[in-house]
């Protein structure tokens, strides 16, 4: 093995390493080796050098993620532009409608959420910054996919796949692109019960100068968004919050 592949090994492994912490919210080097299949020597190396950064904390021989990792994903949403513009329209808006708004970003080909909105009556859905889903499983996602050129969707489809997450989740990919044209005659998303069963969403994109710049998804229960007056009522609250974070970014202040 030549010193480059040697050390971008040591380095994918270490990744490897913080994603078992994550899973496991805390391991030892024993339990860290049995589950990368490398001797408890590496693992103890790993763990230690990791602990060096301060990325890893060793409380007696128990190593956990740092709140390192939590000062580094905030410096990287507040540094974000778009982040900056929205934050306080997506404020107004969950005040405005009660429910929970979700800004999302496409980052290899998945849907990230950068931030979170509660209005007074939010689903409590455990989310935050920083996850992930698949894009094709709720309205959000979708509004991204139609949103972004034919050859970039068509890559993410090719690579993602269409995984079934709820019995509602889209697996057809001829009636998932038929959904992503419909999306982009009307400029907006609405699904319910396809990421989470109970769970719908309305959402549009935000693209300036023709370029995709993100989505933002007002997310209810099944009951409220399937009533169509009141997804009329969200459309039209999204869409002029949309409107005003798209001249704010444009223009700036």
């Amino acid at each position: 093995m030549t010193e480059r592949s040697s050390s971008m090994s040591s380095v994918l492994r270490a990744f490897a390493v913080l994603e078992v912490l994550w899973e496991t919210n805390g391991a030892g080097p024993s339990e860290i080796a049995d589950r990368l299949n490398v001797p408890k020597s590496t693992a103890h190396a790993h763990l230690s050098t990791l602990a060096e950064t301060g990325y890893v904390i060793n409380d007696d021989g128990d190593y956990r993620l740092g709140y390192k990792f939590l000062t580094t994903g905030s410096r990287i949403k507040h540094r974000n532009g778009l982040f900056q513009v929205a934050e306080e329209f997506m404020t107004d808006l969950a005040d405005r409608t009660g429910e929970l708004v979700s800004l999302v970003v496409e980052q290899s080909g998945q849907a990230v959420i950068l931030h979170k909105a509660s209005g007074d009556r939010s689903l409590e859905l455990g989310i935050y910054s920083g996850m992930t889903t698949p894009l094709h499983t709720n309205a959000t996602g979708k509004t991204i996919l139609a949103s972004l050129p034919d050859e970039r969707t068509d890559e993410i489809l090719d690579a993602r796949g269409l995984t079934r997450v709820t019995d509602e989740t889209i697996t057809d990919e001829e009636t998932l692109r038929a959904e992503l044209e419909e999306i982009r005659e009307r400029g907006y998303a609405v699904d319910w019960d396809q990421q989470v069963t109970g769970m719908g969403l309305v959402a549009a994109p935000i693209v300036v100068n023709d370029r995709l710049e993100g989505a933002i998804g007002i997310v209810g229960p099944t009951g409220r968004i399937t009533d169509e007056d009141y997804q009329r009522t969200l459309v039209k609250t999204l869409q002029e919050t949309i409107d005003s974070i798209t001249i704010k970014y444009r223009y700036g202040t």
